[in-house]
């Protein structure tokens, strides 16, 4: 599985620029999906039909979004340096000396003006790229132009460390789920691979109100509370998927909630429950499209969230996976 998780990670797909992650994404789900399309957001949506003679089969959407944060080329000084704005959360404190990419490889370092306080943190706005021009002229990108921050992948063991776990790592429980549900279950599924979900959950709000689910779950990541001095909070690296309770977003369905847990017992899976104080997934506007649907999330835990280095625990996206099967293969009768 690591080296999907490489290849997406890697990719190129700030939000509202997802097409290389789609790209990616399309070959490896056509073998096992009944019909493909893209709707105008660029939303993929893989379906997979229920067993033939399946009595009041449920139609049950599956979120995880391709995109991830980055940046944007707001104006380009006299000298060829880059002054950028935020796609998505864009934190000061993980700005200086990181590097991005733009899409067409371009490589930039982020600097930032002179800083007297060292112990103090510049806002964005006083952050530039250096991409190596010496003028405007001669610069290779233009106002306009996103970038995504730029680290390769690596395994620690069990930790898995890149840019973009969130979300990329929620598509690989998807697609290694599609992959082990070798029957067709007794629903009708819908997995979406989503756009633009870090500037507000646009494109699964799209999806949600186009295809009208019964049940809706998402798959992203999620915080931990077990680094030094972090905010406390019940869910740890290696100890299993969380089964989300609560964001700032959404209140789980309570129902649902309790079938993941019966699931995941049945199953010997092993995991955790989430409630999170700041934050929320596409399970949002699913749950709220039309006249509403049953919702919840599977997440992954992730330390360093919107960072350059996200962490995940390669334990904890398997049992994702065998959770989110398991879930898809019964009845929902939550």
């Amino acid at each position: 599985m690591n080296d999907l998780i490489r290849s997406l990670v890697e990719a190129f797909g700030p939000s509202g620029f997802e097409d290389a992650v789609r790209d990616l994404i399309r070959p490896l789900v056509e073998p096992y999906a009944d019909e493909i399309t893209v709707d105008a957001l660029g939303n993929l949506i893989v379906r997979k039909k229920a067993v033939a003679g399946s009595p009041n089969p449920l139609k049950v959407m599956i979120a995880a979004h391709m995109d991830e944060i980055g940046v944007m080329v707001s104006h380009i000084t006299e000298k060829g340096f880059l002054r950028f704005t935020n796609i998505g959360g864009v934190h000061s404190h993980t700005l200086l000396g990181g590097r991005v990419r733009f899409a067409d490889g371009t490589i930039g370092v982020i600097g930032s003006d002179r800083i007297d306080d060292r112990s103090a943190i510049h806002p964005i706005n006083k952050h530039f790229i250096d991409v190596g021009a010496t003028s405007r002229e001669d610069c290779p990108v233009k106002v306009g132009d996103a970038a995504h921050f730029y680290r390769p992948f690596v395994e620690r063991g069990r930790h898995l460390t890149a840019k973009s776990m969130d979300d990329r790592i929620g598509c690989v429980v998807a697609i290694e789920a599609l992959r082990r549900l070798a029957e067709p279950a007794p629903h009708d599924l819908y997995f979406v691979f989503s756009v633009q979900e870090e500037v507000g959950t646009r494109g699964a709000e799209a999806a949600a109100n186009g295809l009208m689910p019964d049940v809706s779950i998402a798959l992203d990541v999620t915080l931990t509370g077990d680094v030094p001095e972090c905010r406390p909070m019940d869910v740890r690296l290696g100890a299993g998927p969380a089964i989300k309770v609560k964001d700032s977003g959404m209140i789980a369905h309570a129902g649902l909630v309790r079938l993941m847990r019966r699931r995941a017992e049945e199953a010997g899976i092993a995991y955790q429950l989430e409630v999170l104080d700041g934050g929320t997934t596409d399970a949002r506007p699913m749950q709220l499209a039309g006249p509403g649907s049953v919702a919840g999330c599977i997440s992954i835990p992730c330390r360093y969230v919107h960072s350059p280095s996200e962490t995940v625990d390669a334990g904890d996206v398997e049992g994702a996976v065998q959770l989110l099967v398991a879930l898809l293969q019964g009845e929902m009768d939550y």
